[in-house]
């Protein structure tokens, strides 16, 4: 499954793409096979960002074709386009990448590296735990932009921290100094016996939700918990 975000390094803007289930093979393809293709600037027209997709698209299935590699992830920074594969060997991925790629008027370079321990994927690619808690709040958010909510309106947002002991749930509430957070409710999931509901009235732009969670995060990671996502109702209303 491919999962979509930005991380911030410096000052340089990555958009990555990362297929996330792909540790399940790490033991039998140690080669990391990279594929740089520029495009930026060419064009603006959705016409030919859409032209670039679908030369994503071709370039990505011709080189897993007959399980020759295996797509980890993309990223996409200052122009280039960052494709990356595991694969068994290094044979014949350079050549296919040129017959693909040779007459798309791309700009385009490739390299494989032998990386056993799959530190590429690890470190650059896949999530981090915050990350991910923002990959889940992009996907809430869409799906209250598709009910044609306001995000901009205030509104009570719960959010569920888990902990491992009632100690580290009590200390995280008694040390609690978050601006507008109160505490709801007591909860528990299969995974965690103890957690614990705090509601706060805010928005529910990207902007508002990436503060409070960013914040919040600091604040549970101090007490050992785990951020288990957010929740809120619908406030628009059909006018008459």
């Amino acid at each position: 499954m491919r999962e979509i975000f930005s991380r911030v390094e410096d000052t340089s803007i990555f958009n990555i793409e990362v297929n996330i289930d792909a540790g399940e093979i790490k033991s039998d393809n140690p080669w990391l096979f990279s594929v740089f293709v520029k495009y930026g600037g060419l064009d603006d027209s959705s016409e030919a960002y859409e032209e670039f997709l679908e030369t994503k698209e071709s370039l990505i299935i011709a080189i897993e074709y007959e399980d020759k590699a295996h797509y980890l992830g993309s990223r996409m920074v200052d122009g280039w386009t960052e494709f990356y594969f595991c694969a068994s060997t290094s044979k014949e991925l350079n050549p296919m990448v040129t017959s693909i790629l040779k007459d798309t008027g791309y700009a385009y370079e490739s390299n494989i590296i032998k990386d056993k321990k799959w530190n590429f994927y690890e470190l650059q690619l896949f999530p981090t735990e915050l990350e991910f808690i923002h990959i889940q709040s992009d996907k809430i958010i869409f799906l209250l932009e598709e009910e044609g909510e306001d995000l901009e309106i205030l509104r009570d947002v719960e959010h569920y921290i888990s902990f491992l002991t009632p100690t580290q749930k009590n200390r995280f509430l008694n040390t609690l100094e978050l601006d507008g957070f109160s505490f709801k409710d007591d909860i528990s999931t299969e995974e965690f016996e103890h957690g614990v509901a705090l509601v706060k009235k805010h928005a529910v732009t990207n902007d508002v939700l990436n503060n409070v969670l960013n914040g919040l995060y600091i604040k549970i990671k101090e007490n050992q918990g785990f951020y288990e996502g957010w929740s809120t109702t619908l406030v628009n209303t059909e006018e008459n």
